[in-house]
């Protein structure tokens, strides 16, 4: 039987020096609620409890290392926003700024008390790969600090917080079971959305309605049935329609990733990425299904191809009966005719304006100074680049030339460490063939956004964290193989 230490890896936390500090952090925090409550308005006291009731859970299972942590910060992700918007409609006040927009963060923080047990663990490959990240990130924090204030901490946060799931991904034992059932919680979560923005296109409910007519934002539409541009639980049309787009491919390709419901999964999916009108998750999508697909095998590929060419039948006899098909083939249309596309010009001439900068101001802006941190020094309105159409320019002006280059350098020693696999027996697995595909997705969708922060950076770093789980597991496999071998080889020499 399994001692309690091994059993528990947290427990080692609690022993000498470490028990002191987890028990007066503890306290710490404690006391910061519990001065908060006493001190803050009635609106700020019930945020708090909320915030409180959505993290306790997440550390617990933190602490114990448990397989239901990654699902459920997920389902915090998820359901967050929309319980930000409800608050805001019982109590008839709309928070531009409000602490439950951090709860997911805070949440999906409690990561790095797994990682913290264990980064003694992990490979020197990864640890590099990760000191690039961490210089882009520190002189860009260095920089923000000086000209955006508190907007700097926050956007720190949205880059820093989701890439602990690439040290959580690297110091895990995840069997293949256990990574199939993240994909399907996964799956299931992007459902979940798909049903709500459905119920949302044709009847939008009244907390919803309540925050698009104080939000500062006309590209969701109005607030009427089938006039909507679906946002569902999430914050904005972009991040559900990424959410779903992301989903979607695992789902597509692989039958053990559907979920319960199967191709009925598939179909709502589609249909709720179809009301979100998002065009970038749907290439986003077509670029992870064609990498993941040529980098398949032969008998692999036609299987691919067959199941793609099933959904977008599918898609071609359920859109025009779908209420308010006119609207959505007119923005289909303009996937094949971008060129006269209103939005895409806007991006195209926005490029041209802002690119010059990027020499103009070599050293960069800083973090904070682009994207929603930008509220948080502008007394809750965006800034001047609060929205910012283009990833690779969003990214080289937040950490200059040299930061931006080193953030770069980053992300090819992810590729470089996943493509590593073919050389082991069996080739890619197909976790790691769905990393390798989200990744490079990622990098080629940076022509329209960001995709490194947030929801959208959790996202994208879930699914690579599986590829790297799925490498290490790989890995140890063959070693044992490999050391014995080399043990016979030792005791019975030619």
């Amino acid at each position: 039987m399994r001692t309690l230490k091994a059993r528990y890896p947290f427990v080692s936390m609690f022993e000498g020096r470490a028990a002191l500090v987890w028990l007066f952090a503890a306290l710490a925090a404690s006391l910061v609620i519990g001065y908060g409550s006493a001190t803050l308005g009635h609106e700020n006291k019930s945020q708090i409890a909320i915030l409180a009731m959505l993290l306790f859970p997440a550390f617990m299972l933190a602490l114990l290392d448990s397989r239901k942590l990654i699902p459920y910060i997920l389902v915090v992700w998820v359901v967050c926003p929309e319980i930000r918007r409800f608050e805001d409609w019982v109590e008839g006040t709309y928070h531009s700024v409000s602490l439950l927009s951090i709860a997911p963060l805070l949440t999906s923080a409690v990561l790095i008390i797994p990682v913290l047990s264990k980064i003694h663990q992990l490979e020197s490959t990864l640890y590099r790969m990760l000191i690039y990240f961490s210089i882009a990130l520190l002189y860009g924090s260095l920089i923000g600090f000086t000209k955006n204030g508190m907007g700097t901490f926050y956007d720190l946060a949205n880059y820093l917080i989701p890439m602990l799931l690439i040290p959580y991904a690297a110091l895990s034992n995840y069997e293949s079971k256990d990574l199939d059932r993240l994909l399907v919680a996964f799956s299931n979560t992007a459902i979940l959305i798909a049903v709500y923005g459905i119920i949302q296109y044709v009847m939008v409910p009244p907390w919803d309605a309540f925050w698009m007519n104080h939000v500062e934002m006309t590209s969701i539409g109005h607030p009427y049935p089938l006039e909507i541009r679906v946002f569902s639980f999430l914050n904005s049309p972009g991040p559900a329609g990424m959410y779903m787009g992301t989903a979607l491919a695992p789902m597509i390709l692989e039958k053990r990733w559907r979920g319960p419901l199967g191709w009925l999964g598939v179909i709502l999916v589609t249909v709720g990425l179809l009301i979100t009108l998002v065009r970038s998750a749907w290439v986003m999508l077509f670029i992870d299904i064609a990498i993941y697909t040529a980098v398949s095998a032969g008998k692999q590929k036609w299987k691919l191809i067959a199941q793609l060419t099933a959904v977008i039948a599918a898609m071609y006899f359920i859109i025009p009966k779908l209420p308010g098909a006119q609207g959505l083939l007119a923005r289909l249309d303009t996937m094949t005719a971008i060129q006269d596309d209103h939005s895409y010009n806007e991006r195209l001439d926005f490029f041209h304006t802002v690119f010059p900068m990027l020499f103009a101001k070599p050293q960069g802006l800083g973090l904070g100074s682009i994207g929603v941190g930008t509220k948080l020094s502008n007394d809750g309105a965006l800034g001047e680049y609060g929205i910012f159409d283009n990833g690779f320019v969003a990214i080289f002006l937040t950490f200059g030339i040299i930061g931006g280059i080193l953030f770069f350098w980053g992300l090819w020693l992810v590729i470089k460490y996943l493509i590593s696999q073919r050389k082991q027996q069996g080739g890619l697995t197909p976790y790691t063939r769905l990393a390798l595909s989200a990744l490079e997705g990622s990098i080629v969708c940076l022509v329209f956004e960001n995709g490194y922060t947030g929801l959208k950076g959790f996202l994208l770093w879930l699914v690579v964290g599986i590829g790297i789980m799925a490498h290490r597991k790989s890995t140890q496999e063959r070693r044992p193989r490999t050391d014995a071998a080399a043990s016979q080889f030792k005791n019975n020499p030619l």
